[in-house]
């Protein structure tokens, strides 16, 4: 997707190559949102940090592999390849970001430790250590906002 800049309304980005601005605001400190589907195909939205790789297409969020959200990508992923849709999502007065895409859940440590780093770098402190630490990671395919 190409920017495409409308006055007053959102803008889609390329998920790849985002504009600087875009790109800064999901550098800066914010609390996001991350919203799954429950069973039933409602929508759990809960507060997250999010760090954003647009060299790579992901965006993850770190968290402890008993949590809801977590149980939410893994029983509506279907085929743990496909993964399960997803939003993150962040604002600030008139500026916000949404990206979009295929969640799945990844245990190995590798992706933990990269994660965790990422959001170390993004939030300015690094995470207390938890050995039930896994990673949403998102196959990002949507991007918009305006910021």
């Amino acid at each position: 997707m190409s920017p495409s800049h409308t006055s007053g309304t959102a803008t889609a980005h390329d998920v790849l190559n985002p504009t600087a601005e875009y790109l800064a605001f999901w550098r800066e400190r914010h609390v996001c949102t991350l919203t799954t589907h429950r069973p039933d195909g409602s929508p759990h939205v809960v507060p997250v940090g999010v760090t954003y790789d647009p060299e790579a297409g992901l965006a993850r969020v770190i968290s402890n592999k008993g949590s809801k959200k977590v149980r939410n990508v893994l029983a509506s992923q279907g085929d743990p390849q496909d993964g399960a849709r997803v939003a993150v999502c962040q604002l600030e007065g008139r500026r916000w970001a949404t990206l979009e895409g295929r969640a799945v859940v990844r245990t190995d440590e590798a992706s933990v430790a990269e994660a965790v780093r990422r959001y170390a770098e993004r939030y300015g402190r690094m995470p207390s250590p938890n050995p039930d630490r896994v990673v949403v990671e998102i196959t990002l395919d949507r991007a918009m906002g305006r910021a």
